[in-house]
């Protein structure tokens, strides 16, 4: 069984910091990309960063300069470091792997969620 396991969320004034933690556990073979997505009020789940296995990371254009996304292999972990935060980044944060479990196949987890707001 195989979980992602987010922590971190909370209300943080404009201008404030917070840092998201997720970690996997279970009966895991391998882990590849790693990263995290929100979804606001009303909106879609959108991309927020995504890091490789190699530790190459991407970014939407929205958060460029002010997230910064990381992981520990040895620990299973991904965290995204949240600068700068603003109103608009009002979301539920939400932590995803592709995740080979043992003697199975590939395939995306989800976290269950973290909410994070930011007040003006």
């Amino acid at each position: 069984q195989v979980q992602l396991v987010e922590s971190g969320g909370g209300l943080v004034q404009a201008g404030g910091s917070l840092r998201l933690s997720c970690v996997a556990s279970g009966s895991i073979a391998s882990i590849g990309n790693m990263g995290w997505y929100r979804q606001a009020p009303g909106k879609q789940r959108e991309l927020v960063a995504v890091i490789t296995s190699g530790g190459s990371s991407s970014y939407a254009e929205f958060v460029k300069g002010r997230f910064t996304i990381s992981r520990d292999n040895a620990k299973q972990t991904v965290s995204l470091q949240m600068n700068s935060l603003n109103p608009e980044d009002t979301a539920i944060y939400f932590c995803y792997s592709v995740i080979r479990a043992r003697f199975s196949s590939s395939r995306e987890y989800w976290g269950q969620g973290t909410q994070v707001t930011v007040s003006s």
